[in-house]
């Protein structure tokens, strides 16, 4: 066991995030890493962490008691709630980061960044890095009349504050007709909810509905990319960074505009991409100007979208907890698991020469 290192973990004890952290800790010869329980940053309990720990951020999500701590009491497929859910996330956050006596793994501010997508979107922009462009909308009126303005027919409208595609919406709006693709579903008693399966709303009175329902919480709306497709569907990457570098990697298609897995959405052969060297090296190297963006991030989740010229690219997300890919190898051939490869970027001397200078940033 390696001497004199401690890592613990702010998580939900005994999601597959911790436990695959955990078996990566002990792997590498750690003790045990210590958690700490989201339930008790948001409650205000006092947050006991071994001295000298190195300190893990991981995702609050996936677990209905932290979940109305953080919206509000309700079911937790409800759709909306996102201005609470970030005002009471970023509070939890600087609770964390006020813990004395250890080194946090991540720096709280680029987190909250990443989960607000106009600022994010604004980072990335600013740095040079290809994003779709976009606006910001109240309502549905607004949003029809700035399509109009800009000669846009297809957007994205997506929560300010949204993850997991919750309340995204593929709209396509031209003269009276109007298309809305989204996994929101009206539930019985009327509000929207998460849906597995992703459907389609052609009425404008309910596309109204919907888009001015989830308006209250901050809207960010995206010009469609065209992405490229094939075997009959469209497909987008999530990339994996660690200490700056990617290092893991995932096709995902569909045949809707959504491809995130838990909608449908299949994983795909990387080697579709990796076998056009000029696009390979061109997703890897927004990729890692991404990571740039966020240098006290041990981690990061980029979701790249490939042109349908098969030679652009654009970032629709960036995700602060965008590192759960079970059973995926990586794209450098060392075998470790995107948890295994953090693990070992943060231990002293056990990091590659491409990485140094960015690990020395994390830590």
């Amino acid at each position: 066991m390696l001497s004199g290192v401690r890592l613990a973990v702010v998580g939900i004890p005994g999601h597959r995030r911790v436990t695959m952290f955990r078996d990566a800790v002990l792997a590498a010869g750690l003790a045990e890493p210590y958690v700490v329980s989201w339930r008790d940053v948001l409650t205000g309990r006092e947050l006991h962490v071994p001295e000298g720990s190195l300190l893990r951020l991981d995702s609050p999500g996936e677990d209905a008691e932290t979940d109305a701590l953080l919206r509000g009491p309700g079911d937790p497929a409800r759709v909306g709630g996102g201005a609470s859910w970030y005002a009471a996330f970023t509070a939890g956050l600087e609770r964390v980061a006020a813990i004395g006596g250890v080194r946090l793994l991540g720096d709280v501010r680029e987190i909250a960044v990443m989960f607000d997508k106009r600022r994010c979107h604004a980072v990335l922009s600013a740095a040079g890095v290809p994003v779709p462009l976009a606006f910001a909308i109240s309502s549905y009126a607004e949003l029809r009349a700035e399509m109009t303005r800009r000669g846009w027919a297809r957007v994205f409208v997506k929560p300010v504050h949204g993850s997991s595609a919750s309340g995204v919406i593929a709209l396509h709006a031209r003269g009276d007709r109007v298309q809305a693709v989204t996994s929101a579903a009206w539930g019985a008693e009327g509000g929207l909810f998460n849906s597995l399966r992703v459907r389609t709303y052609t009425s404008h009175d309910e596309v109204r509905q919907i888009v001015d329902l989830l308006a209250g919480d901050g809207l960010h709306v995206e010009r469609w990319f065209p992405k490229a497709s094939f075997g009959g569907k469209v497909f987008d990457l999530r990339v994996v960074t660690v200490a700056g570098v990617p290092t893991h990697a995932v096709v995902r298609m569909s045949r809707t505009p959504m491809t995130n897995l838990h909608l449908g959405g299949q994983r795909g052969d990387l080697e579709v991409v990796r076998s056009r060297p000029a696009l390979w090296e061109r997703v890897l190297e927004v990729c890692s100007r991404v990571a740039a963006c966020f240098p006290g991030s041990p981690a990061t989740g980029v979701d790249v979208m490939v042109g349908a010229d098969w030679r652009s690219v654009m970032v629709a997300e960036v995700n602060a907890f965008g590192d759960l890919l079970p059973g995926l190898g990586d794209i450098s051939g060392n075998g470790r698991d995107t948890y295994a490869e953090q693990v070992r970027a943060i231990l002293p001397g056990a990091i590659t020469p491409d990485a140094t200078i960015a690990a020395a940033r994390v830590l």
